[in-house]
């Protein structure tokens, strides 16, 4: 079992930036997939962005793609994720999950979540 836990989160206007971290115990990191995941009220969970064991290999959804970028400091047991042009839709629960799976690129291999860090972004 890994424990995830989320920081960063927090109230931003429109056009604003923020970066949240995801720091990570318990297991390898450097060998864990690692994603982000967003749900906002009444709306199904999304998969955001996520990064292969060694960050070589990267998804973003197309709805961020161009304005989130997702990194790892395996030294350090975190994963980042810089968001940029950030808009009132971005508003949401922003979650950490990870996966032992190497398709870091599939949303259905994370089954370890951190707790979650609210980003809302005013208009």
């Amino acid at each position: 079992q890994v424990q995830l836990v989320e920081s960063g989160g927090g109230l931003v206007q429109a056009g604003g930036s923020l970066r949240l971290s995801c720091a990570a115990s318990g297991r390898t990191f450097s060998r864990l997939s690692m994603g982000w995941f967003r749900q906002a009220p009444g709306k199904e969970r999304e998969f955001v962005a996520a990064i292969s064991w060694i960050g070589g290999g990267t998804y973003a959804a197309d709805s961020v793609k161009g304005r989130f970028t997702i990194s790892r400091d395996n030294a350090k047991n975190t994963l980042y994720l810089q968001m940029n042009s950030l808009k009132p839709e971005d508003t949401a629960v922003y979650y950490c999950a990870a996966s032992t799976s190497s398709s870091y690129y599939r949303a259905l291999v994370y089954d370890n979540w951190g707790q979650g860090t609210q980003v809302t972004v005013s208009s």
